[in-house]
């Protein structure tokens, strides 16, 4: 275990990234990111944003996130690539789409070695929005 000399927080790795101090919103967690990601961190942002343009954006979990009814879908900056958070993808209506990245647990990982996907990422936060307004049909704006 590693602990932070700055926070006191306990990590599996020495030297861990962490952010020490709140987050209070997406463009304090990009300019905190290395330089050289924040144009990249920027384009996912606006991506989201676009698929999803009722969202609202906020910090959950220390990540950048856009909720609407629910978190749709968070993302966030790591070592070596950028990982985006929607959540259980067991019903996801394009698993061929998916295959070929690395996943877990509702997590679906960008190598930084390879272009990023704006079009996949856009199609999972339309799906996560047409996701979570079918769970609060309540909020659900009629036609």
């Amino acid at each position: 275990m590693w602990t932070c000399p700055a926070c006191g927080r306990e990590f599996a790795h020495t030297d861990q990234h962490h952010f020490c101090h709140e987050i209070p919103e997406i463009d304090d967690y990009i300019a905190a990111q290395p330089e050289a990601r924040r144009p990249l961190l920027q384009q996912v942002r606006a991506c989201i944003h676009a698929a999803a343009p009722e969202a609202s954006e906020r910090i959950s979990w220390r990540m950048p996130t856009f909720w609407q009814e629910e978190n749709l879908i968070h993302f966030a900056s790591f070592k070596n690539h950028l990982g985006i958070f929607p959540g259980d993808m067991t019903d996801i209506p394009f698993p061929e789409r998916v295959e070929t990245y690395r996943t877990s647990k509702g997590t679906l990982q960008f190598p930084y070695d390879k272009p990023v996907d704006f079009d996949l990422i856009a199609d999972i936060t339309a799906w996560r929005v047409e996701r979570a307004l079918a769970r609060h049909p309540q909020n659900t704006p009629q036609m």
